[in-house]
């Protein structure tokens, strides 16, 4: 009680210790980077019937004939899923780039990405040439394989450990307002007209062109200029924009003290971190957490809203606003999950947003095969919908990237980040690439598919995931070292030694413990 009692007291005068430029920081960050994933999942959806007559007209007038429909599906179905080809380009780049230019000028430079893949496709209508329109696409993936790496690292080290989970939400919150801008302007009465469709891509460069502006005007991540550049003066700046507070001399000597641990310790590589038994079931749930992240079948909701809605026998002219409403919900849950991750917790929202979706999309499935014995069965399949949307967008859609940090060591959380990337956007690709083929063979049977896989998600979740909430590293490793039937030598060794300074509880030695607080910046 008397520790609990201490850390409460702790955590009270550590929440101030942050400034509104730490908002600013995380919103520039946010609006440049997982604010352009999120509109790129939906800016496809409101001109598919354009895009698609734009495609048809380029081949007829280059073959002499209409395209065959099932070219078509494929040529479509490419064209929304080489964005996540692109995105796993991205993030492969990643640990190089990042290893160079640090977590704010990756950014930086990753506008570039962005501003050239929006010229190209909004160019591609009047050039005659769908391919710039994909390639586009694939350039776009990379810039959001860099930024879906990069953006939550860099929050990551700039935020407090006691608002580490809400500013973390950042990333799911922009990604949300994303798809809802790309719902907002695919309206008729705004973009998502035949003349107009292009402009829709050209939009893309806005955000980009603002986070290249302003993004230089705010302090790199303070651990990266100490850890990698030995910037101290820098670093310490840094943490008073960040902290908004002038005396940073403790939490300077906190990372100098890891840094001089880390000296000689090497980035651990995908291979070793993946034959590592010490780590066993971290980097499996990190895994599991991403596919079900992809697999839960939301992102087929996004590409395919208006068919989905069609089928829920939605009349053609209001199918748009219909779909608009998910973005709204969207958005709404991912605030809401933002506000209460510090009370309730990683675990119950993970595993309560797949329960509810897969409870949703059984429901789905009866409603829309009964959809034609009923008037009011359609609109309660469009309940459903939203009903999935914030459910996932609640817990699942922003946890999954937290995870990712608070399993791994700082060593290892690079190799990490690139295995989570891999399996995200090797997922994303194959919900892109088969959704379309899984509907036409299953019909309304199709959902089953995913409410199968959120209830093995959250199965997985309530067995093996532990409670990370305001919990060290050490304590997240403990968690699940008997789990990986492997502890590492270093947490043998000088456990008690560390002990009487911080919990009274074992714990590794200083090399261990530092690398294992980093996260967290306790010493």
């Amino acid at each position: 009680m008397k520790l609990s009692e201490k850390d409460s007291a702790h955590s009270k005068e550590s929440d101030l210790d942050w400034s509104c430029l730490l908002l600013v920081a995380s919103f520039v960050g946010a609006f440049g980077s997982s604010f352009l994933y999120g509109y790129n999942l939906s800016v496809v959806n409101a001109p598919t019937p354009y895009i698609k007559a734009f495609y048809n007209e380029s081949w007829e007038r280059r073959r002499g004939h209409p395209i065959d429909p099932d070219t078509l599906t494929l040529l479509w179905s490419v064209t929304v899923s080489i964005f996540a080809i692109g995105g796993l380009v991205g993030t492969l780049m990643v640990k190089l780039i990042g290893k160079v230019l640090g977590r704010k000028y990756t950014l930086l430079v990753n506008n570039g990405f962005a501003i050239s893949a929006a010229l190209l496709m909004a160019c591609s209508l009047q050039a005659g040439a769908f391919e710039m329109l994909i390639v586009g696409r694939f350039i776009m993936g990379v810039d959001g394989g860099i930024s879906l790496s990069v953006l939550p690292m860099y929050l990551n080290e700039i935020s407090p450990k006691e608002i580490r989970g809400a500013l973390g939400q950042v990333t799911a919150i922009f990604i949300c307002i994303g798809v809802f801008t790309g719902q907002l302007l695919g309206l008729p009465e705004l973009l998502g007209k035949e003349s107009t469709w292009p402009y829709l891509f050209g939009v893309i460069a806005v955000p980009a062109l603002v986070q290249l502006v302003s993004l230089p005007f705010l302090p790199e991540s303070p651990r990266f200029l100490l850890f990698e550049k030995h910037d101290q003066a820098g670093a310490e700046k840094a943490f008073q924009t960040f902290l908004g507070k002038e005396d940073v001399s403790r939490e300077v000597e906190e990372v100098l003290a890891e840094s001089r641990v880390q000296r000689n310790i090497e980035l651990v590589s995908v291979l070793e971190l993946l034959r590592s038994p010490f780590v066993r079931w971290q980097v499996i749930t990190v895994i599991v957490t991403m596919a079900c992240y992809q697999l839960c079948g939301l992102n087929a909701i996004w590409f395919y809203t208006n068919s989905i809605f069609g089928k829920a026998g939605i009349s053609p002219e209001k199918i748009p606003y219909i779909t608009l409403s998910t973005g709204g919900i969207e958005t709404l849950a991912a605030i809401f999950s933002g506000l209460v991750i510090e009370r309730l917790g990683r675990r119950p929202l993970l595993i309560g947003g797949f329960g509810l979706m897969a409870l949703f999309f059984g429901i789905i499935t009866i409603t829309l095969t009964f959809q034609d014995h009923a008037p009011w069965i359609p609109y309660l399949s469009i309940v459903c919908i939203l009903a999935i949307i914030a459910s996932f967008c609640s817990g699942p859609g922003g946890i999954p990237f937290i995870l990712t940090g608070e399993f791994f060591q700082q060593s290892q959380r690079p190799a990490a980040f690139i295995i989570a990337g891999t399996v995200n956007w090797l997922s994303n690709f194959a919900v892109g690439l088969l959704f379309p083929f899984i509907q036409k063979s299953l019909d309304t049977y199709c959902f089953l598919v995913f409410a199968t896989i959120c209830l093995t998600g959250a199965v997985y979740f309530y067995f093996v995931l532990p409670e990370t909430k305001n919990r060290t590293f050490a304590e997240i490793s403990q968690a699940l070292a008997k789990r990986n039937k492997a502890i590492p030598p270093e947490e043998n060794t000088n456990s008690a030694a560390s002990d009487a300074k911080v919990t009274r509880r074992p714990e590794p030695d200083p090399a261990s413990t530092l690398d294992n607080y980093t996260k967290n910046g306790i010493v």
